[in-house]
């Protein structure tokens, strides 16, 4: 029988097999590579999503045979280095996914190679320390603390140490420290009767995120308010760790795990209560729907998880379907430019932010759907940063309008994403915008 060209079918995704010994195996990993590569060097077509695919097909271009077999084994790890795992080309690009039988998943081999350089201990202590996010996070939350840290990062000398000891580029953006984190700021409004709709549970169970926590607790509590004026009842997460994504994305799979046995007790409890428990972050929403699920896939605690979990504009929308959310609007947004982040999309839920944001009368909504470079702590290293700022570009010209069009916000699910747009648009001498989280925005619809 011939092999049918590209996927009629949906695709599918197997498990994470990251506790069999194999999955450690150097030269297992190298056979694997090495047939993946040649499926995507035989196609190319991801060749535009990211710096991974350019590196390799410029590695088999320049070898001796002009084919993989020509590549030194010892260069793949160029290739790994370039993907930060955003699944864009698995989701939307390669007709070789599951269940086509090349069986080609590019990003879970890409982090099984990076959960192999892990456990042979060749991180960087600076990759160490970025995706502890926790730790980071004990300069939030103490004024004086706080307010030091962000004044000395502002200066050209502590960017130019930090890019010396930590390999963090002087030129990237960097989050500031809140005064005052989000869970200890948030407090609750008068309570409300529970309405549950037919496609939602009338009560939400907030995880706030380390970014929201640590770093723009403003955008949690623009959350809360969002729920109070739609009269939904809400609750924090009782206990909260980092997500795990950070780790993840370094290939420290027990780290992750160690998060997921911190998280998973206090939100099956929520699950368990008919809480929709919502997280402003796409990362994080990610991990609990879909990575950890294919980490540990014979876990019911962690299916009941992802099964209650939402991203917030997600809830929204199902909310508007059960006719009980609000669109009580006192104030139009005008023309908003709106970047879709790659876990958005991933999610495999739709444009649910833009539609919310359509509902606004007076409201036209740009949106952007690719990449824009940063991938949490990827797109601020000394090696990467340009090449994210690269990758970027053409996110930052769409974001901007034309001259007889211009935005009147630019807006990201993802904020970090938001901020290196920010960031590229004004490198790129176009139009200097105002950029607001989507939950801010709408707020601002509503008046509140």
């Amino acid at each position: 029988m011939a092999m049918r060209e590209g996927n009629l079918e949906a695709p599918t995704r197997h498990p994470l097999d990251w506790k069999n010994p194999e999955f450690y195996d150097q030269e297992a990993l190298f056979h694997e590579m090495e047939r993946v590569f040649d499926i995507c060097h035989g196609c190319r077509r991801c060749v535009s999503l990211c710096g991974a695919f350019p590196t390799l097909f410029d590695l088999v271009d320049a070898s001796a045979t002009m084919e993989v077999d020509g590549v030194a084994k010892e260069d793949y790890s160029k290739v790994v280095d370039q993907c930060y795992l955003c699944d864009v080309c698995y989701v939307a690009k390669c007709p070789y996914v599951p269940p086509h039988p090349w069986n080609l998943d590019f990003p879970h081999l890409m982090l099984r190679a990076k959960a192999v350089k892990h456990e042979q201990g060749l991180n960087r202590i600076r990759d160490l320390v970025l995706s502890s996010t926790d730790s980071l996070g004990m300069f939030a939350g103490i004024p004086i603390v706080t307010q030091t840290v962000n004044a000395v990062n502002k200066t050209r000398l502590a960017r130019e140490v930090m890019e010396m000891t930590l390999g963090v580029d002087a030129n990237a953006w960097v989050p500031e420290y809140a005064s005052t984190k989000f869970r200890s700021g948030a407090k609750k409004g008068a309570e409300p009767a529970i309405t549950n709709g037919a496609r939602t549970p009338g009560k939400v169970a907030v995880f706030s995120t380390c970014y929201i926590n640590y770093n723009e607790p403003g955008i949690g509590h623009d959350l809360v308010a969002l729920l109070e004026h739609n009269g939904i009842a809400w609750t924090l997460a009782e206990k909260e760790a980092c997500c795990g994504m950070p780790k993840l994305e370094l290939g420290d799979l027990k780290a992750v795990e160690a998060l997921k046995n911190r998280n998973i007790p206090p939100l099956l409890k929520l699950a368990r209560a008919g809480y929709a428990i919502v997280t402003p972050i796409p990362s994080c929403t990610l991990m609990f729907k879909q990575e950890l699920p294919l980490m540990f896939p014979h876990d019911a605690d962690v299916k009941a998880v992802a099964a209650a979990m939402f991203d917030p504009f997600e809830y929204f929308i199902l909310r508007n379907r059960d006719g009980l959310l609000k669109t009580d609007f006192k104030k139009p947004l005008g023309n908003v430019s709106y970047h879709i982040p790659c876990h958005s999309r991933v999610q495999n839920v739709g444009r649910k932010t833009a539609e919310m944001l359509q509902l606004v009368p007076g409201t036209t909504v740009n949106a952007v759907e690719r990449c824009s470079g940063h991938s949490g702590t990827w797109g601020v290293k000394k090696e990467f940063h340009q090449t994210a700022m690269k990758i970027g570009k053409p996110v930052f010209k769409a974001m901007a309008g034309t001259a007889d069009a211009r935005p009147d916000f630019i807006s990201s699910d993802c904020q970090l994403a938001g901020h290196h747009i920010e960031q590229g648009m004004r490198e790129n001498d176009l139009a200097q915008i105002r950029m607001e989280h989507p939950l801010s925005l709408l707020r601002i619809a509503y008046g509140i």
